[in-house]
This record gives structure tokens, C-alpha cells and sequence, in this order.
């Protein structure tokens, strides 16, 4: 017995150890103490004190003497690890450069402080904020049709265009010192939200000046010359701004364009000044057709050493009016039936004056980097908030058709497999919106969020898609047939749209998301990359040296906190004390899933090393998790900064248990893809030890969510909130307002008379008005009788579709 006692005494003394994550000085200090203790007090021969004080010595010494250490051990590391680290372009350490890390690389710790993210400041608007969304955002999304735009002038209305000019949508982010509005990135993100919400097209006209197109690049580089030009000319809507990046043969892999601008002397206003020939062509890019000021990225070079000994000097951004000889512009691109400016640019040799060059000449040739810190922030805000946008118009609509559509005697939404399809959309909306805000948030707490920007574009588009696949599954026949009735045809059309911009989705989920959050919110691995490229050897070694040690403390605390939360069901694990109380297991579970990760995640870089790369299915599901972990984060932070409302908690509820169920499965398919299978079974005994157990939302609990679309009340308007609805019952959405609350107004009345009718209390023949029959029979009173009545005509005025003579379809399809 005195065996097992010391046994257990020192298994629970590294348990302590390694969950709590203690430093190696401290960890030896503690085992050596217990050694003492079972020296002195144990009860056992002295054999065992002999070895057990000879492996604490040849374990302890070497690991606590650093120039040991070296010699042994990490010297011979440091080779390896230049060996297999990946190799870093000059494209990927600008992007790995680029931005910051924050709740991303708490969530890399394995051991997130979740007191952190509750601190973080909760979403605020200022009242000329306020007003600006309540007021000409409201306007501007009264004065546009999406079928007008989309089918009929194939553009906005004129003065929908002078309106957004008039008041300052295209300055958005331009400060106040050059006329814009210098709004905060929440506003920004809710101005896109609501004008997206109406329309697709309008919220991606005012979108791309306010993001790369190009005033964030001159806020940020411009010389102040270009700042005093340009800024109050974009901010008044005097310039139509564009910026062109993507080219025909580069797309995804942008570094590689093959646009060109050839450092030579030429004419400019009358003067013979230094610049570039620039030759160019681009395609799909944003208000080409209307632009007046071009925003280019090319690739410079100097042959003639006019500038210096370089002859290739890089990407390099210019800003280039559009009516400069040999601009070609005008044309459109068709991209699926949508009527945003979108279209290609080319340049013929086209001289652009150094004083073109966004910063001058000193930022000639640094355009890659300029490019990767603006779409830091700019990712993060401008797609997200367009597909949390139709997140939730695809609640709202699809909730209130569900209420409204009847079959069988019953509402739709009242059937097992319409609920399930209702309980995603609902979630999708609600995490959506939640990682908007916390991301927003974060840009104007000053962070440059650049793997969240990928995890946000990614994510928030993807489950857009989703939520307009699942309303069209919905609304059945209604979706299908284009015309005016039709709120969702087009975006079903264009929901593909959103998921090639910006980085197409493929890219950014088996690519960036764990590509560049391995490196740049890993605790260690950056530093060790910088360590090994460090020209001083020797004291590359020694930063090495107590890095290694440092990261194998980490990933032995990873591994005993994933088997021990793990046993315990996350139990063990910290819930911050300002937690709602229905809501701290999730805390635990989260915290459980982020050590996981984080052990499995090193795993994978340490046997896969730059083949990582390579392995593209293994990156994307391990930047699933991460992004879950921080999709699941920004819910518990919204339900916080709600102040926990009781009714949305199965709304919570559902997400998180998603979000859980996704983290196990994808936890589990990357382990059963692991290259070592060895260390892929040593893995999953660690993070399974009990198996796998979870099973996603209920159906009870999806039954519950599905309804909060269906109700109005306070957690639907809350789940909608930032959108624009319409109370115009002639308007397609706003006839499905209108129609379910006449519904729900009814539907006592309503069952009350399907009740008579089922008992026999009330016959009606075939060829009889059933409100009339039961009126005279007295089971309705006149109020009630019109009740119904109103509430039958807006439910078919909602479910009624568009037809056409062939006439008008030949003219149409033209």
C-alpha cells in the first residue's frame, strides 16, 4: 500500500504540473521535493531510492544546464529543424507579416483565458452612427428593387447613385479632416450588412470603395499629396474608385501576376519626369465599367538601372484616372445574373509618373505587403458582413414562409425535416452575426486580425450558402420561379459569387486558415523559424535552445490537460467566474477541444514538417477547428454581451453543440489520416480516452430554434437585428411580415374553426365559403370572420409566383 500511495502522490504531482502548465525551474524544483519526501518517509528499499534519484539526475540536469543541454540535445535539433521547416517566399513572409494575432492565438495555447474574451469591450455604436444606419441606410434600401436592379436595368437606379454619392456611402472609412465619415469597422460592417440585406449589388457597390478600393491603401501609404487629392474626392463620390488585382493566368496564386511597369522616362503634363510603361490586364474587378481612378497592382522592373542597381523591384500599387491614354475600360462581366460593375481593365502601354505610385517613389516595389496588411482588416469586415447578411434574410423570410405555407392543415415549419433545415439557418444567422461583431470589434480595439480575417471570409460565406440552399429546400416551387414575388432566386444564383472573392474559399480553407495560423499564432514555431534563419548562429542556437524547451513543456502540457479533460468530460477545465451559469460547460468543453487541437496540431507540424504544405486535407480540417473554436467563441461572447437572455439560449445552445460535434468529427478524421499511425494511435488514446459521445444538437432542441424564426418576439428580433425589413406589405419580403402576423393573429380563430369542422360541429359543403358557413352558423362573429379572411389573402398574396406569356420570356431571357 505505501507503493501505491507514493505511486499515486507523484502521478497527481505531474498531473498538477502539466495542467497548470508550470515552468521547468518549477516542475524540477516539485518532483525533486517529492523525491526527498519518499526518501525519507517512504517505507521501501533503498534500491529505489538509488534509481529513482539516478533518473531524476540524468533527466534533470541536462535539461536545466542550457550549454549541457545543447551539446545533448538541441544543437542537433536546430539542424533538423532547418531540414524540415518549410521554405518561406517572399509573398508568404509578407502575408505571415501581415496583421496581427489575438483570440486566434489564445485559442493556439491549447489553454484559452476566457476572462480575456469577456473583457474584450462589447459592440458599440456612436449616435452618429446610429442615426446613419436608421436613417439614410433605411432610405437608400427603400429606393432600390432587387428585381429592377437585376432584371430590369441590370445596374442600380440613377437615383439610388446619386444618393449614395450625396451622402458619403463611398467614404465610409475616409476620416472626418478629409469629408468622409471615419467610421468605426462595427459601423462599417452594419452599413454593409443592412444595404446587402436589401440587395446584393448595392451592398457590393458601396463595399469595394470602402474597402481595398483603394482608400484604405492611401489612409495607410498615401503621401500626403496623393491623401489631399484623392480622399475628399472619394469620400464625396466625385471619383468612382477601382482596384485591380486579379489577372486571367493568376487568380488564386496573385504574387505571380503578369502585369508589368517598366521604369522609363516620359511626357506628363508638358514635362519629361521619370515613371513606368505599365502594361496590364485584369478581369472581374469591382466598378471597372464606372470607375474614374484605377488602384493597380503590377509587377515593376528597372533594366536600365534608372532607379538603382535592382532590376526587378516587385508588386508595386499605382493609382492611374482611368481616362489616361491607354486605359481600357467599359465593358462588363455577367457574373451570374448580378448587376454590380464588375468587368476587365487593360493598359497599353501606359505611362503612370512616379508620383502615381501609392507612397511614392519609396513604396515602389512593396505593393505585396501594403496588399496583405489592408486585406487584414478588409476581409474581415466586407464579405462577412454581406453573408451574415444573407444568413439572416434567409432567417427572416424563410421563418415566416415556413409559418404561413400550409400543407396538410398544418404550417410547414411544423414538419421534423423543414425544422432541421430551419434550425441551421437559424444557427447559421446567430454565429454568423457573433463572429461579425467580436471581429469588428477587434478592428477597432486596434488588432489586424489576419488568420480570423481568412477564418471569418471563409466561414460567413460558406454558411450563407448553406442557409440559401436550405430556404430554397424550404420554399420549394416559390424558389424557382423568377419575377418580383421571388425574394431568393437571386441569391441562390449568386451565392457562388462570395466564395471566389478575396481568395477563393477552396484556397483559403485547405491553405490559409491553418497554413498561416500554424506559424503566426503558434506560441513557438515562428520564433524557432526566425532562430534558425538568424546570420548569428550561435545566438540563433540559443534562442533555439530556450524555445525547444519551452515548446516541449507546451506539448506535454497539452497532451496530459487532452487526456485529463478528456476523463473528466472537460470538468476539469476553468469557466470564468462572469460566465452565465447555463453556459460554463460549453467553456469547458471548448477549453477541452482547444487543447486537442493544439496537441494535434503540433503532432502534425512536427512529423509533416514543410510536407504540411502538401497535405492539404489535414491543414483544412485542422483550420476547421480552429475555426470553430473561434466561431463557438464569438456565440458565448455575443450571448454575454446580450446579458444572457433567457430565450436565446437554445439558440446557443444549438450552435455550440454543433460546433462541438464538427471539432470531434473533424478531430477524428484528421487522426484517422495521420501519416505516422503509431503516433496517430498514441494521439487519439490522449484526446478519445473515453471514446467519442457527442452527437450534435437534439432534434427537440432544433424543433425549439426552428420555432424562433416562426414567432415573432424578442430573440427573432434580435436574431434579425441590423437587417432591413420592409413593412411595405406590396414588397415581396414585406408581404411576408405582414402575412405572419395577420397569421399568428388568426390562428386561434383558425383552429378553432378546423376543430368544429374535424368534430362535426360545423359542415361545409364543397361548393361553400367556410368563413361564411360558420359565420351563420354563429361560430364566428364578423371581426373574426375578416380576420381570417385578411390573413388567408396575405398568405396567398405571399405564396403566389410570377408567370409570363412566351412573348415576355423571349424578352426577358434577352
Amino acid at each position: 500500500m505505501d507503493a501505491v500511495f507514493w505511486l499515486l502522490t507523484l502521478l497527481a504531482v505531474i498531473a498538477v504540473l502539466g495542467f497548470r502548465r508550470y515552468p521547468l525551474w518549477i516542475n524540477t524544483a516539485t518532483v525533486t521535493a517529492w523525491l526527498l519526501a519518499f526518501s525519507v518517509a517512504g517505507d521501501h528499499a533503498a534500491i529505489w531510492d538509488a534509481l529513482l534519484w539516478v533518473v531524476l539526475l540524468a533527466v534533470a540536469v541536462p535539461l536545466n544546464l542550457p550549454g549541457l543541454r545543447r551539446r545533448l540535445l538541441t544543437d542537433r535539433l536546430f539542424e533538423w529543424f532547418r531540414g524540415v521547416m518549410p521554405e518561406i517566399s517572399e509573398t508568404e513572409r509578407a502575408a505571415l507579416d501581415a496583421g496581427t494575432v489575438w483570440w486566434d492565438a489564445a485559442l493556439f495555447t491549447g489553454r484559452p483565458d476566457w476572462d480575456e474574451l469577456l473583457a474584450h469591450p462589447g459592440p458599440r455604436l456612436t449616435e452618429e452612427e446610429r442615426v446613419f444606419l436608421d436613417g439614410p441606410c433605411e432610405t437608400l434600401c427603400r429606393m432600390v428593387s432587387d428585381w429592377e436592379i437585376t432584371h430590369e436595368r441590370l445596374d442600380l437606379p440613377p437615383e439610388a447613385w446619386r444618393y449614395i454619392r450625396e451622402q458619403g456611402f463611398f467614404g465610409l472609412i475616409i476620416p472626418r479632416e478629409y469629408g468622409g465619415k471615419g467610421f468605426s469597422a462595427l459601423a462599417h460592417s452594419a452599413v454593409t450588412m443592412k444595404l446587402a440585406s436589401r440587395s446584393a449589388d448595392l451592398g457590393s457597390t458601396v463595399m469595394v470603395p470602402n474597402s481595398l478600393g483603394p482608400a484604405e491603401l492611401l489612409m495607410r501609404y498615401g503621401t500626403d499629396a496623393q491623401k489631399d487629392h484623392y480622399l475628399p474626392r472619394l469620400a464625396h463620390g466625385e471619383e468612382v474608385p477601382c482596384f485591380a488585382l486579379t489577372a486571367p493566368t493568376a487568380g488564386s496564386d496573385a504574387g505571380a501576376i503578369p502585369d508589368t511597369g517598366v521604369v522609363c522616362y516620359g511626357e506628363h503634363q508638358g514635362e519629361r519626369v521619370l515613371g513606368l510603361r505599365v502594361n496590364w490586364d485584369k478581369r472581374y474587378i469591382t466598378l471597372a465599367p464606372v470607375a474614374t481612378v484605377l488602384g493597380l497592382a503590377f509587377k515593376a522592373h528597372d533594366p536600365d538601372h534608372l532607379l538603382g542597381d535592382e532590376e526587378s523591384l516587385g508588386i508595386t500599387l499605382a493609382l492611374i484616372p482611368t481616362d489616361t491614354p491607354g486605359v481600357e475600360t467599359g465593358r462588363r462581366h455577367f457574373p451570374l445574373n448580378s448587376a454590380f460593375m464588375n468587368g476587365p481593365t487593360r493598359g497599353r502601354d501606359v505611362f503612370v509618373p512616379l508620383d502615381w505610385i501609392i507612397g511614392g517613389r519609396e513604396r515602389l516595389g512593396d505593393g505585396w505587403r501594403m496588399l496583405m496588411n489592408c486585406l487584414s482588416v478588409g476581409r474581415s469586415i466586407s464579405l462577412p458582413s454581406a453573408g451574415t447578411a444573407q444568413s439572416k434574410f434567409t432567417a427572416w423570410t424563410t421563418g415566416g414562409y415556413a409559418r404561413v405555407r400550409e400543407q396538410f392543415g398544418v404550417p410547414i415549419g411544423e414538419f421534423e425535416g423543414v425544422q432541421e433545415a430551419l434550425a441551421r439557418i437559424a444557427g447559421n444567422a446567430y454565429v454568423t452575426d457573433a463572429a461579425r461583431v467580436l471581429t469588428a470589434s477587434a478592428i477597432d480595439a486596434g488588432e489586424e486580425p489576419a488568420v480570423v480575417s481568412a477564418i471569418v471570409k471563409y466561414h460567413l460565406t460558406e454558411r450563407a450558402r448553406q442557409s440559401i440552399t436550405d430556404a430554397m429546400d424550404i420554399h420549394g416551387g416559390k424558389g424557382i420561379c423568377l419575377g418580383p414575388r421571388n425574394y431568393l432566386g437571386r441569391l441562390w444564383q449568386t451565392s457562388p459569387i462570395a466564395i471566389t472573392v478575396e481568395g477563393s474559399n477552396i484556397l483559403t480553407r485547405n491553405m490559409m486558415i491553418f497554413g498561416q495560423g500554424a506559424i503566426r499564432c503558434h506560441p513557438y514555431v515562428l520564433r524557432e523559424i526566425l532562430a534558425t534563419a538568424n546570420p548569428d548562429r550561435e545566438a540563433g542556437r540559443a534562442e533555439f535552445d530556450a524555445l525547444v524547451v519551452a515548446h516541449a513543456g507546451f506539448g506535454a502540457s497539452n497532451a496530459l490537460r487532452s487526456l485529463l479533460l478528456g476523463l473528466s468530460g472537460g470538468r476539469l477545465a476553468a469557466a470564468p467566474a462572469s460566465a452565465a451559469a447555463q453556459a460554463r460547460a460549453y467553456y469547458r468543453q471548448l477549453s477541452r477541444y482547444a487543447a486537442a487541437f493544439a496537441l494535434t496540431a503540433d503532432a502534425a507540424m512536427l512529423t509533416l514538417g514543410g510536407g504540411l504544405k502538401r497535405r492539404e486535407r489535414i491543414s483544412a480540417r485542422l483550420g476547421d477547428m480552429l475555426s470553430c473554436l473561434y466561431l463557438a467563441s464569438a456565440a458565448l461572447k455575443r450571448y454575454e454581451d446580450d446579458a444572457c437572455p433567457e430565450a436565446d439560449l437554445p439558440l446557443l445552445r444549438w450552435v455550440l453543440e454543433e460546433a462541438l460535434f464538427t471539432l470531434q468529427e473533424r478531430l477524428d478524421t484528421v487522426l484517422g489520416n495521420f501519416p505516422s499511425r503509431p503516433l496517430a494511435v498514441l494521439l487519439r488514446a490522449l484526446v478519445f480516452p473515453l471514446g467519442r459521445h457527442r452527437r450534435g444538437p437534439s432534434d427537440a432542441l432544433g424543433a425549439q430554434v426552428a420555432r424562433t424564426l416562426m414567432e415573432p418576439g424578442a430573440s427573432r428580433d434580435r436574431l434579425l437585428a441590423g437587417i432591413h425589413i420592409s413593412d411595405d406589405r406590396e414588397d415581396p419580403t414585406g408581404a411576408v411580415e405582414h402575412a405572419l402576423r395577420l397569421t399568428i393573429e388568426a390562428a386561434p380563430i383558425e383552429q378553432r374553426l378546423r376543430r368544429a369542422v374535424r368534430r362535426g360541429e360545423l359542415s361545409v359543403r364543397w361548393d361553400e365559403d367556410e368563413v361564411e358557413v360558420a359565420v351563420a352558423a354563429g361560430l364566428l362573429d364578423g371581426d373574426e370572420a375578416e380576420r381570417i379572411r385578411a390573413a388567408r389573402t396575405a398568405r396567398l398574396r405571399v405564396i403566389a409566383v410570377d408567370d409570363y406569356d412566351a412573348a415576355e420570356l423571349v424578352a426577358s431571357a434577352g
